[in-house]
């Protein structure tokens, strides 16, 4: 029901949910750089240099910030109070990534934050591995990676050009964020930064 449809645009309104999340980081002044990858499988890695999704543990609940986020519906304003993170780690309705979660065969995160890098892993909605932590990390950051599930979504094949006028969009009503979108299935790589926004837009709508 939160995707609108379990066709092609539902299918890529799940790497818009994702990428919206990291440019709510852009918008609160935290992230400049988002890259999207397409992969031969169809799975999709989203990453980005924001802050990071919390991992710390919830006070009351006892589960990683982060295993909450991903699986439970309006989560992200819980952390306003909980770790300052003020602009919505579950997107702007607290639903966008934790659809996403629900709606893919398996999702791994991967969270730069801290000093450290940690990951959990996630199959149909649902935590499949604990958070571990892999090792330091001198930078901050989410990096999401999922694959749509085929049992839902009645076709899983990405159309590039559908993403690329997304980006492109995201890129002109963002000014300054940098996004670069590659599709591994054909080597290609494109990259929109737009330092004058609305006003490029114009011009690359006259042209």
């Amino acid at each position: 029901m939160y995707i609108g449809t379990t066709g092609p645009r539902g299918l890529h309104h799940l790497v818009y949910e994702v990428v919206d999340n990291s440019v709510d980081e852009a918008l609160a002044g935290h992230c400049d750089h988002i890259t999207v990858t397409i992969h031969p499988d169809e799975s999709v890695t989203v990453v980005d240099n924001g802050r990071g999704i919390p991992v710390d543990v919830v006070k009351g609940d006892g589960r990683p910030a982060l295993e909450v986020v991903l699986t439970e519906i309006h989560a992200g304003g819980k952390f306003n109070r909980e770790s300052g993170y003020k602009v919505g780690t579950g997107g702007l309705h607290g639903v966008g990534i934790t659809a996403v979660n629900a709606l893919s065969s398996w999702l791994t995160a991967e969270i730069r934050r801290g000093g450290s890098t940690w990951v959990m892993d996630f199959e149909k909605g649902r935590r499949t591995s604990e958070l571990r932590q892999l090792g330091r990390a001198d930078s901050t950051g989410t990096r999401l990676t999922f694959l749509p599930d085929p049992t839902i979504f009645s076709e899983t094949k990405f159309s590039l050009d559908t993403l690329t006028r997304r980006m492109r969009e995201l890129a002109f009503l963002t000014p300054g964020i940098r996004i670069t979108l590659r599709d591994e299935r054909a080597d290609r790589t494109e990259t929109f930064h737009f330092e004058d926004g609305l006003v490029e837009f114009v011009k690359y709508l006259s042209r």
